[in-house]
């Protein structure tokens, strides 16, 4: 096999392996937050968030030194407009699951689909079909119906709501532009993002939940189970 094949099919190969941890990670991840804020009352959602990225830069360092990540280089710039972007959407979602009720809360994220095609028809001048357009119109006929109907909704949840699905959709569409630009794969992405993140959720998170929660994250009383 050619060098370029053997690099194509290393290429697939962490490709599909980023596809399947993903998966596997997520519906992980769901389970174990759910059990610690339904089972342990541990509702500090966006410090838990901030141990995520922790882990998963630790996670990254591993598999960086087992050689299943190159190093690259990603200017400091791009990191910090992602991770601008990817915490605003962390928070915006917090706040919104708080101020908004669980009906307009789904509903928002799902008008995340037309704010993304948006972008990339902007951003990228990407073409849809006439099908695709039909199934956006749908959807935003959808959100607007729910958001007239919901009564629960109130000006500071929707403000909530519309920051975090533009920011969502800012942070999803910035994950496919520096793949793009850098030539990177999801792991070395994943390399450079997830430790910044950390840092500044770990830093951001007691706080924003002390806001959400009135508790405190250090008087949450640990247990070696739900830790």
């Amino acid at each position: 096999m050619s060098p370029k094949g053997s690099k194509d099919s290393r290429k697939v190969s962490l490709d599909l392996a980023a596809w399947l941890f993903n998966i596997v990670t997520s519906v992980g991840i769901i389970m174990v937050n759910k059990a610690l804020m339904a089972t342990y009352g541990f509702t500090f959602a966006t410090t838990l968030t901030g141990l995520h990225f922790a882990a998963t830069t630790m996670m990254t360092l591993i598999l960086k030194y087992l050689g299943y990540i190159q190093t690259t280089h990603l200017p400091s710039s791009d990191i910090i407009k992602f991770v601008i972007f990817s915490n605003f959407s962390i928070v915006g979602m917090n706040v919104s699951l708080m101020w908004n009720s669980v009906g307009f809360y789904q509903i928002a994220k799902l008008s995340m689909i037309p704010v993304s095609c948006f972008l990339e028809v902007v951003l990228d001048r990407v073409q849809y079909s006439r099908d695709t357009k039909l199934s956006i119109l749908v959807v935003l006929l959808g959100v607007a119906i729910c958001t007239v109907t919901d009564v629960s909704v109130n000006a500071k949840g929707f403000i909530a709501a519309f920051i975090a699905v533009w920011s969502t959709a800012l942070q999803q569409y910035y994950v496919h532009f520096l793949q793009r630009k850098h030539s990177i794969g999801s792991f070395n992405l994943l390399g450079h993002t997830a430790p910044p993140q950390a840092v500044s959720l770990l830093l951001v998170g007691p706080f924003m939940d002390y806001w959400l929660t009135e508790k405190r994250v250090d008087a949450f009383h640990y247990t070696s189970t739900s830790t």
